[in-house]
């Protein structure tokens, strides 16, 4: 940094995704309340402790692996050509964006008083990580092995979803060249994969004892404590402010990127595509497709509490494909329509299938991530997908626009192939190897059984000794 006004750029760019990273922890801190709350007190320590250890697991493993698959394979790899391989490149050392660069020696995975980006943005990602791992965690609580869900929160945490998000989130992502793929804040590249793998992992977990009778009918196995699952969830939306601004770049040049625009200098906030938004249009969006999912949940659940509050989160995810681009009214009937399809979709999913997902995160992260990508392409047809979609690259090609088609084959790729299909291959091996699921005596006394006979043992000493 060499003057005052580009060292000003710069650490404000450094602490502004700094702050993300704070306020997505919020969301962590969510989930454990309210999985804590929906789960059982049998089984509480062990749902705390499955939250807990995601922590290091996801880290460790997306310090070591999983930040070089997010930059090695955005061309599928060879799917599409890689633009980082022009002439006119994005960059004037274009190495610094080579997959090389982001493994655990690499000199910027450390301090550097040169490099003041890559720590936060890597923190940035790794929060994604661990909300992938997290809505997995709440779909299959009280009947898990510790072993299985750490191997499946590493899988979906620093493989899979970091695949989806170098397709479909990487400036040089196959399917936003191809497919005209736009999903600004993870409609499908967090949430969609996250749900579908939770579905493939509950194929084969199977249901709570006691969830349904035996002539098939589902029962309701309602919150413990409905006030935890409201401020879990109350923590969610708020830790859902950071994760829309970590998904946009806070000032950008958008006006002399490769020759289009005349070569004019405009310097804007964009969203994870360099395609250009405002922290103050998508405040709006985020509002708004909050408070549809809340009034929509509201109406089609009866004033249950559990779905309404739910239903927020589900308005938000399914306007979140489109919410740098929607006007704050169509993010509020976006949101209220994602919420009236995953809650039948639930319910149907549930009676059919007889699928037990305990807190409904199936319905509210991918059937709701699922049709917010399918709606976006019909609401933004014709938009670009990114900014690269302005005008002719380097290499004389275009991004493909936003369409339906295009949002309809990358809701699969998300949902079902690195979604479902890995989470039902996974603990399908797991459960080959016994791994999957604790014994059903251990599920009837509860997962923390040993912990309270070991709690009640100490108090029984102590009252000895105190005689």
């Amino acid at each position: 940094m060499t003057d005052e006004l580009s060292a000003l750029t710069t650490i404000f760019t450094e602490f502004y995704y700094w702050i993300t990273v704070v306020l997505m922890f919020l969301i962590h801190v969510g989930f454990c309340m309210y999985e804590v709350g929906a789960s059982r007190y049998k089984h509480h320590q062990h749902t705390l402790m499955k939250n807990t250890m995601l922590i290091p697991l996801v880290t460790v493993t997306w310090f070591l692996f999983g930040w070089w698959i997010y930059w090695a394979f955005p061309t599928g790899p060879g799917i599409a050509p890689s633009i980082m391989n022009g002439s006119a490149a994005l960059i004037t050392d274009e190495s610094a964006f080579s997959a090389a660069w982001y493994v655990p020696t690499s000199d910027l995975m450390a301090v550097n008083l040169n490099d003041h980006i890559s720590g936060v943005f890597w923190a940035a990602f790794l929060l994604f990580s661990w909300t992938a791992a997290s809505i997995v965690s709440g779909a299959i609580i009280e009947r898990i092995t510790t072993f299985a869900f750490g191997i499946l929160a590493i899988a979906i945490g620093s493989v899979f979803w970091t695949i989806d998000a170098a397709w479909g989130w990487h400036f040089d992502g196959w399917m936003l060249k191809i497919l005209g793929y736009h999903d600004a804040y993870a409609s499908g590249v967090i949430h969609a994969i996250a749900g579908g793998f939770a579905l493939g992992v509950l194929c084969v977990l199977g249901p709570r004892i006691g969830k349904f009778s035996s002539s098939g009918e589902p029962r309701n196995i309602g919150p413990r404590n409905p006030w935890l699952v409201t401020i879990g969830l109350f923590l969610i939306y708020t830790g859902f402010w950071g994760f829309y601004a970590a998904c946009n770049i806070p000032i950008y040049d958008v006006g002399n990127e490769g020759d289009y625009a005349l070569g004019k200098v405009f310097f804007t906030a964009t969203n994870i595509y360099l395609t250009p938004t405002t922290l103050s249009g998508i405040t709006f969006n985020f509002l708004m497709s909050l408070s549809g999912g809340l009034l929509a949940g509201y109406v089609i659940a009866k004033g249950d509490p559990f779905w309404t509050y739910s239903s927020g989160l589900a308005g938000v995810i399914c306007a979140s494909a489109g919410n740098d681009l929607y006007h704050p009214i169509q993010a509020m009937i976006i949101g209220m329509i994602g919420v009236v399809i995953a809650y039948k979709m639930h319910y149907w999913v549930e009676r059919k299938f007889k699928i037990d997902d305990a807190v409904g995160a199936v319905a509210v992260h991918g059937y709701a991530g699922f049709v917010g990508l399918i709606i976006c392409g019909f609401v933004l047809n014709g938009y670009p997908s990114s900014g690269y979609s302005v005008g002719a690259m380097w290499d004389g090609s275009t991004y493909a626009s936003i369409n339906p088609l295009g949002q309809f084959l990358g809701a699969i790729i998300m949902f079902f192939v690195l979604g479902m299909f890995p989470g039902y291959v996974i603990a399908k091996v797991l459960n080959g190897m016994g791994k999957l699921r604790i014994p059903r005596e251990v599920e009837l006394a509860g997962l923390d059984y040993e912990i309270m006979e070991a709690a009640k043992e100490d108090e029984k000493a102590v009252a000895s000794a105190s005689r």
